[in-house]
């Protein structure tokens, strides 16, 4: 084989490969309402007491000026592996609740937030404010390095909707730039895409939040409840009601669901009542996903 050739291939393998990953690798992640997306990364950070302030210089999470009845301490975030490239979706809508107001249970809030704008936060050392639904899953991509105050954070992006909204189908945030994760999935049941950027070792998963939702980041130390969701990286979620596989739901798939149904062959995508029939009982709750 020419030299030339075998060099061209060695030379765009190596580059495949060195550019971004293709792993694929799935966690299921529990995100508690103490999880503060502004501490993502800060194992440097002393976390004091309930009944104390954060005092002094550096990093500080506004509190409660007296005592809660969940007297809740704030949180290191949970993070997953991930490097520049990757796409991040959820493999499921993210799910479960929490409250935000002082004393626990009900009302709480889902993964979606609350309306559609209402929070605008401040940043706090190096990771971005956040504006869009109160108190949603959010997410922030980290390198290795502890995030720094000396470093002027990223812009905050605008969820709200005037700005990006929640609905978009992709989107490639900065390091150390929070992004709205929500229920990871878009109004016409497609999974949304989060990009890693260069640099970017980890994905931090969390809260925004503050008092009303408004202002310097804090206010973590009244919540309860958690919320859950199984990451996949590189790894396509499976649509239900997406018969040709093209990841949306519309008019082409219509014949092969009919199909599906007429056959009684057994496709998952075609069981949308998730009964592990594919029957007539599928053709409403198919034409939901049709019309949404």
């Amino acid at each position: 084989m020419d030299r030339l050739v075998i060099f061209a291939i060695v030379f765009f393998a190596s580059l495949s490969f060195d550019s971004f990953s293709l792993g694929q690798q799935t966690f299921n992640v529990q995100i508690d309402g103490p999880d503060a997306i502004f501490l993502a990364g800060r194992t440097d950070v002393r976390i004091p007491p309930a009944s104390e302030p954060w005092n002094g210089p550096g990093t500080r999470l506004i509190r409660h000026g007296s005592d809660t009845p969940e007297e809740a301490l704030e949180s290191l975030p949970p993070s997953v592996p991930v490097e520049a490239g990757d796409i991040i979706r959820a493999l499921d809508p993210a799910s479960g609740g929490i409250n935000f107001f002082l004393g626990f249970g009900p009302p709480f809030f889902g993964p979606s937030g609350n309306g559609l704008s209402g929070s605008n936060l401040g940043s706090l050392d190096g990771i971005s404010g956040y504006q869009g639904p109160e108190g949603p899953l959010a997410g922030v991509f980290l390198s290795d390095a502890i995030p720094d105050s000396d470093v002027i954070p990223p812009p905050t992006l605008d969820f709200r909707p005037g700005g990006i909204g929640v609905d978009f189908e992709s989107l490639e945030p900065e390091l150390g730039q929070v992004f709205y994760i929500g229920d990871g999935v878009t109004k016409t049941g497609m999974f949304q895409e989060f990009v890693a950027p260069l640099g970017a070792t980890r994905l931090f998963l969390a809260i925004p939040d503050g008092f009303g939702f408004d202002g310097p980041p804090g206010a973590y130390d009244d919540n309860d409840g958690s919320y859950q969701i199984v990451i996949a990286i590189n790894e396509i979620p499976e649509l239900l009601g997406d018969l040709n596989c093209d990841g949306l739901i519309d008019l082409l798939d219509v014949q092969p669901f009919v199909e599906a149904i007429t056959n009684s062959d057994f496709i998952n995508k075609a069981d949308v009542n998730q009964d592990n029939f594919v029957d007539l009982l599928d053709v409403d709750p198919f034409v939901d996903l049709l019309t949404s």
